[in-house]
This record gives structure tokens, sequence and C-alpha cells, in this order.
């Protein structure tokens, strides 16, 4: 999906208009099941006000919240007693020009293309 910013999370996902399953919401942070799977758990955590990446950020506290909500869902999930990992992409790897965190765990899944 294209779009004028390069930007999915506040154009689409914070804008409403895609929908998303919420898992976790604060004032700053949002937690949701990515939109396009590619693990059985695969969560998104990004933070509301638009970061375009890592570099980008001047207020650690942002870090630290999205931490508290990551920490919140392995708990939940109990994803310390099986497997999990937390990825961000920054540079070319990055997809969507907004700071994200990949919260995954379980099996990968594989996608046919059509």
């Amino acid at each position: 999906m294209q779009n004028e910013t390069n930007d999915f999370y506040c154009d689409f996902v914070l804008n409403n208009k895609v929908q998303v399953l919420k898992e976790v919401e604060t004032e700053n942070v949002l937690a949701f099941h990515h939109t396009k799977p590619s693990w059985t758990t695969h969560i998104v955590i990004v933070p509301k006000a638009h970061i375009s990446e890592l570099a980008a950020v001047t207020d650690m506290n942002i870090i630290g919240e999205i931490f508290e909500v990551i920490q919140q869902l392995v708990l939940k999930y109990e994803l310390n007693r099986k497997n999990f990992r937390i990825v961000t992409n920054g540079g070319d790897f990055q997809d969507s020009k907004h700071l994200h965190f990949h919260l995954l765990s379980g099996e990968a899944v594989h996608r046919v293309a059509p």
C-alpha cells in the first residue's frame, strides 16, 4: 500500500483508516496485531506521536513506555516461558518511516505469493 508520507502508522492506523486488533493502548503508545503477520504472534508497538526512526528520538521516556507495553504483552501471553524476540528496523531496512517495534513469537508464517 503506497501513501504520500510513507508512514503507514500515521496515515492509516493512527487515523483509523485501517482497522487493527488493538492489544494495549496508552496515551502515547499503541500495540496491535500486525495486519500481515509473519509469525503466529506478531504484535506491532508504535508511539502515537510521529517519530521517524530510533535515531530521531529526543525524549527517551517514550522508549521506556514502549518497553513497558512490550513487557505487559510478554507477561500476558507468557512469552517469557515460550519464545519471543523484539525487532526494530532502521535505515534501508525500515519500510514505514515511523518508529515501531515488532514483538514476535511462535512459528514463522509462510505466505504463498498470489
